[in-house]
């Protein structure tokens, strides 16, 4: 048994620990919990009671209106709660985590809520984290206005705050995410979606909000302008990791521990990663990719995506995303070693490798 399910059932054991404990088990996975357990472990401890009081107030009460109840199905799914958890360890190296500070990690869990209800009507998509989505419920009006809602929950929040700089920028950062949603949108269904591009879709709308966290979290926590920044430069390293393992994911992943179908960006008409290397390394995938890009004919999708995996295989098309990841990852925990050292720096380092390491 792994050290950190020993420590979740341990009868001393906080609620709050086991909850963050029990997430961070299941990002990473058992087979990845031998080297990151006691990190792991150390890393719930300094933030279960940050995280606790985080969920207390994502707790969205069940408003009269549809939207409301489609934003709040959303948020009851749950998540990896990445994203608030940057906010409480930027915050943590400074003065610490505070109500401030709170409702910032609360915002940036909203505005990545929000983009999730968008997603999945661009998308069609009808599961979200192993459960119907809103818009499956709901429909597509609904998800949209409750993504709406959302959005100006998160800037109400930042507002109240009143921390310096973080409002403008989450607005510039909103701003980020839509353009590279467009710039991923015009470039759907083709198979000409090279690195650059990718890299430009991935630091605009995964990077940026991670980013804003790091940053959000510094300057509640009092920190010097350039240890900001450092941290912000830690957080778009973050984000490419994450979205090259969700890349990999997407082809070679547990669909129990994802929630989502295998090749769901595929038949999206979405090129990832791994396939724009494979594409580049060998042109003959290009007839492969075509037959089932944006392709809605899952029965003759299924028979081929063993062909798709072979060609990923003979091209080290998975081995080296998996290398990118790797290396953004090592970019970030290169970055803290311009700041003093302390608990929440170490913790911020096994995020970054827990980020890597994660299967879901």
């Amino acid at each position: 048994m792994s050290t950190v399910a020993v420590a979740a059932r341990s009868p001393g054991s906080e609620p709050g620990r086991i909850d963050v404990l029990r997430r961070l088990e299941a990002i990473c996975g058992d087979r990845n919990l031998a080297s990151l357990g006691a990190r792991l472990e150390d890393l719930a401890g300094l933030v279960h009671a940050d995280m606790a009081s985080l969920e207390r107030e994502l707790s969205l009460p069940t408003g009269p209106r549809a939207v409301h109840r489609g934003a709040e199905h959303l948020i009851s799914l749950g998540g990896k709660r990445l994203r608030p958890m940057c906010v409480a360890l930027a915050a943590r190296i400074g003065s610490g985590f505070d109500a401030r500070a709170r409702s910032l990690a609360v915002a940036v869990e909203l505005v990545h809520g929000a983009t999730l209800l968008h997603d999945d009507v661009v998308d069609m998509g009808d599961t979200r984290r192993g459960a119907p989505s809103s818009r499956a419920i709901y429909g597509n009006a609904v998800s949209i206005f409750a993504g709406d809602w959302l959005l100006i929950e998160a800037l109400r929040r930042v507002r109240t705050a009143a921390v310096p700089g973080t409002l403008e920028r989450l607005l510039d950062v909103i701003e980020e995410m839509i353009v590279a949603e467009s710039l991923q949108l015009e470039g759907r269904g083709r198979l000409d979606t090279g690195r650059e591009v990718w890299r430009s879709v991935v630091e605009g709308k995964t990077a940026a909000l991670f980013r804003w966290a790091m940053f959000a979290g510094g300057c509640v926590g009092g920190l010097a302008e350039d240890e900001v920044r450092t941290l912000e430069q830690y957080g778009v390293h973050l984000g490419v990791a994450f979205q090259a393992i969700d890349d990999l994911l997407d082809l070679d992943g547990d669909q129990r521990a994802t929630g989502k179908a295998l090749f769901a960006d595929l038949r999206e008409g979405k090129m990832t990663y791994p396939l724009i290397l494979a594409l580049e390394r060998d042109s003959a995938t290009e007839p492969l990719l075509r037959s089932v890009l944006g392709s809605e004919d899952e029965a003759r999708d299924d028979a081929r995506f063993d062909d798709i995996l072979a060609v990923l295989g003979r091209t080290g098309a998975l081995e080296d995303c998996r290398a990118l990841a790797e290396a953004e990852a090592r970019k970030a925990v290169a970055c803290l070693s311009a700041l003093p050292p302390g608990r929440a720096i170490e913790a911020l380092v096994t995020v970054a490798e827990a980020t890597v390491a994660r299967h879901a």
